[in-house]
């Protein structure tokens, strides 16, 4: 092979390898028209604020492409959650986390001055590192309905600092967790059976809790490390 053809050939593997990579925080043309949208653009806190306390800084920055929780003195701390109010939906999501970290996704979340948390109506999603104290409890683990249900199928994130893919979907109140594509927790929030298990948990102390099948979509704070980016939401 000559040089000009071994150019040519090897500017070809490039592209090749380059055209199968999507961005971050990027929608395909095949995204945007299965309606596809970015709850994060990469750059911008744009579409998120701390529950309750408005559009203000605070320690979830933006980082290298990824929106970042950086727990630090004289940060302003809390969820982070939507602008917007959603219900039937597909949520897609990358997230990696610190040593011996906890955070969570809630969804259904009601904002409200009289409720003071976002875990005190939204169900949540959660997000675990597995030397954490809480991952030898198995309705704690990563992926699970936090305090509800252990994983339906076993999925191990990866290992702290590296990114794991998340999805829930949610119909008509019917909710289904998915960890690195396998399916972790499935729940209906219109029946008797959750309403039976909320009054028999730790939640049972806050009135609003998981009562609502459309709200907002929170990403916990929790006082260590977490990252989260290509956030996309198609609504069913």
């Amino acid at each position: 092979m000559n040089r000009k053809h071994y150019l040519f050939a090897l500017m070809s593997v490039v592209f090749t390898a380059c055209a199968g990579t999507q961005a971050d925080n990027t929608l395909s043309g095949k995204e945007t028209a299965d309606g596809w949208q970015l709850l994060f653009d990469g750059k911008t806190t744009h579409g998120w604020h701390l529950y309750n306390r408005g559009d203000k800084p605070s320690q979830w920055e933006v980082k290298d492409g990824a929106l970042v929780c950086s727990p630090g003195p004289g940060k302003e701390l809390g969820d982070l959650v939507t602008d917007s109010s959603y219900s039937n939906y597909d949520l897609t999501f990358d997230w990696k986390i610190s040593v011996d970290g906890n955070s969570g996704v809630f969804v259904n979340v009601t904002e409200r001055a009289d409720i003071p948390t976002a875990w005190a109506s939204g169900p949540e999603y959660q997000l675990l590192e597995q030397s954490h104290h809480d991952y030898v409890i198995e309705n704690k683990r990563p992926g699970c309905l936090y305090g509800f249900s252990p994983q339906l199928n076993k999925a191990t994130p990866k290992p702290a600092g590296e990114w794991n893919q998340s999805e829930i979907k949610q119909e008509n109140g019917k909710v289904s967790f998915y960890l690195n594509g396998v399916l972790t927790a499935e729940q209906d929030f219109n029946t008797q059976q959750w309403k039976d298990a909320v009054a028999n948990s730790g939640f049972k102390v806050f009135p609003e809790f998981g009562k609502q099948t459309s709200g907002k979509i929170a990403l916990q704070d929790w006082n260590k490390g977490i990252a989260f980016k290509n956030i996309k939401l198609r609504k069913l």
